[in-house]
């Protein structure tokens, strides 16, 4: 375990850095599927409407085509709710900014207008966690709408054209489930194996441990999340789940678990094969192929594995077991584990009838995933609670945005929505990485204006060229951006320009000039804003989250310290001390980066995140959970 010196609180140092901000980082691992989702979402729309001779109409097809830039890294059935959710958000922002278009001309009004709207994108989408590309697009299609000639006889029929093709977004959105139903599962999980594997190779002692440890205790967390909110556990969902238990004990005993082992996972999750099979045990009892060769869970709920004729093998339920920690009598009534019930037949999977090897290794798989259906039982955290939190981001999006577009007013711009919009994709969790956006928005849009410049012959060649222009740019935008913001800029403002010409020909000198004057008064103003607007409340939030490891910690050392704890308690307190620990280093980490606060319990924040990996990897060996390295001792393991 890390033997890291606590270092002392200190004021944070007031640095922007500029290392760094433009490396390219690697692809995303599914960098096609929305790019590829965006093109679908978005041709057939465009396409349309230069068969009909309409393309004036475009602004509002693409509104709801661009939702499916959303959620491709849930699983579909949270997939399907947050597209939902993001359609009928956009429908709102659109409906209202065409309304207030319709009823007044003052540019004055609209960027106030344009500006509250951002803030509000704003906090709904980190409240709800929607995930990327968060509010930028909505708020580029509402502060958009606000500034396109309306009546309101005209506001219906745009919000229909809109809605229909938010309807096609969330098909495109959803038709790969058709083929790959647990596709995004099986992604979250691979990462959070490959994050894990980098971290034991480390041994918990190596250079970087540290970091490689929050990444990958960060990386397993949101597989966590995205397994719970996948609905139904299936077959193939429990061997996920059981996968990520063997991520976790890595995380607790780094020098106990096989780097490689975990990476041949991983890659056999890449796949389109059956999920891999995570039992050490198994393997052995079984006589399977070697570690770097992963045996496998089929697919289908109902088969057992070639050795293992038990009934229900794959998916760790025996005859009469209802995971986790509960068992059904004969006569189908439940009943539950009494405390310190863990005895030997529970240990070794002896049960009246069933012979083993098959038998113990269901009651194995059975204890590793104790407390998961109490964790899924167990209310969610609604989104509303976090909205207090974002308080200070939702005023310097506010301010932000508003003084962007009136500074942009007084230049004489002719579309100030781009100073705002500019403003508006700024705001990031604190204060240096609003400035490192920055930097990255005005480096891409300036190139991007270039771009434009060159494309622009060819665009104006017809409109058919237009649209083909559009689209390669969409496609572009979305698989470079996963490599750094500014390089999917690049893209993006060059599409953006192009949008205003589906309405007729605009002077490309003047568009270029515009754009990038907005951009550059977008990202000044924006960044004053988040200077001037503190943000204390970070330092408080680092307290509370401190508080909460702590509670968990000592929970979990109670029951460590009992001789006969009951199994699914301890998994319950192991797996709330792990989200404890993930959500106070990125609480930390947030914290890092804001001006003007008392300085951070730097001291206490090390102390507590070494305790917790401590009395994880106590809990590990205490439960048992395969190891694939059996060491005499674990340096720290006292609770």
């Amino acid at each position: 375990m890390s033997r890291a010196t606590p270092t002392p609180d200190a004021p944070p140092a007031h640095r922007l850095p500029l290392a760094g901000v433009l490396r390219l980082g690697r692809p995303s691992d599914i960098w096609f599927k929305s790019a590829l989702s965006v093109v679908v979402a978005v041709a057939p729309p465009n396409l349309i409407l230069l068969a009909l001779g309409r393309l004036d109409l475009a602004m509002y097809t693409m509104a709801g085509s661009l939702c499916a830039l959303y959620a491709h890294n849930r699983p579909y059935a949270a997939r399907a709710r947050a597209l939902a959710w993001v359609v009928l958000g956009m429908l709102g922002g659109l409906g209202t900014a065409l309304v207030t278009a319709s009823l007044t001309g003052s540019a004055v009004v609209l960027v106030t207008v344009g500006a509250v709207l951002a803030a509000v994108q704003k906090t709904l989408c980190d409240a709800t966690r929607v995930g990327p590309p968060g509010n930028v697009v909505l708020t580029f299609i509402s502060s958009a709408a606000l500034f396109a000639p309306q009546t309101l006889g005209q506001v219906p029929g745009h919000l229909g054209l809109a809605a229909v093709t938010g309807l096609w977004a969330w098909g495109v959105g959803m038709a790969p489930g058709l083929r790959r139903p647990h596709g995004p599962e099986r992604r979250a999980t691979a990462q959070a194996l490959n994050a894990a594997a980098a971290y034991a190779a480390t041994g918990g002692t190596g250079d970087g441990h540290a970091r490689t440890r929050a990444a990958a205790a960060a990386a397993v967390q949101a597989a966590w999340q995205s397994l719970l909110s996948a609905g139904g556990r299936t077959a193939p969902r429990r061997a996920l789940e059981r996968l990520l238990v063997r991520a976790e004990v890595a995380l607790a005993a780094p020098a106990d678990m096989d780097p490689e082992r975990l990476r041949a996972w991983a890659r056999a999750l890449r796949g389109a094969g059956p999920v891999p099979r995570a039992d050490a045990r198994r393997d052995e009892a079984l006589d399977e192929p070697a570690a770097g060769t992963p045996a496998t869970a089929d697919e289908q709920p109902g088969e057992t594995p070639a050795g293992a004729r038990s009934t229900s093998g794959r998916t760790g339920e025996q005859p009469g077991v209802s995971l986790p920690g509960a068992r059904l009598a004969s006569d189908g009534r439940r009943e539950t584990t009494p405390a310190g019930a863990r005895s030997t037949s529970s240990r070794t999977g002896e049960q009246p009838g069933v012979s083993l090897p098959g038998a113990r290794l269901a009651s194995d798989e059975a204890d590793e995933l104790l407390g998961l259906d109490a964790e899924l039982a167990a209310p969610a955290r609604p989104w509303w609670t976090r909205l207090g939190p974002l308080t200070p981001l939702a005023l310097r999006t506010a301010l932000g945005c508003a003084l962007a577009g009136y500074v942009s007013l007084a230049l004489g711009v002719g579309r100030p929505y781009w100073a705002v919009v500019t403003a508006a994709s700024l705001y990031q969790a604190n204060l240096t990485l609003t400035w490192s956006r920055g930097v990255q928005r005005v480096v891409g849009n300036l190139v991007g204006v270039l771009l434009f410049a060159a494309v622009a012959p060819l665009a104006h060649l017809g409109p058919a060229a237009l649209v083909l222009c559009c689209l390669a740019f969409n496609f572009g935008a979305e698989a470079l951006i996963s490599r750094n913001y500014w390089l999917g800029s690049v893209c993006v403002t060059p599409m953006a320009l192009l949008i205003t010409e589906f309405a007729g020909y605009q002077q490309p000198g003047r568009l270029i000039v515009e754009r990038a004057a907005d951009t550059v008064v977008g990202a000044v103003v924006g960044l004053v804003a988040a200077v001037a607007v503190t943000n204390r409340r970070a330092g408080d939030r680092v307290g509370h989250a401190l508080t909460d490891v702590e509670r968990a910690r000592e929970r979990a050392a109670r029951l460590l310290a009992e001789p006969h704890a009951v199994p699914a308690a301890l998994e319950g307190a192991r797996r709330s001390l792990a989200a404890a620990l993930v959500e106070l280093r990125g609480t930390v980490e947030a914290a890092s980066g804001e001006w003007w606060q008392r300085a951070l319990p730097h001291e206490r924040v090390v102390r507590a995140e070494q305790l917790g990996h401590r009395t994880l990897a106590a809990t590990v060996r205490r439960q048992g959970l395969h190891l694939d390295r059996h060491t005499e001792t674990t340096e720290g393991v006292r609770p």
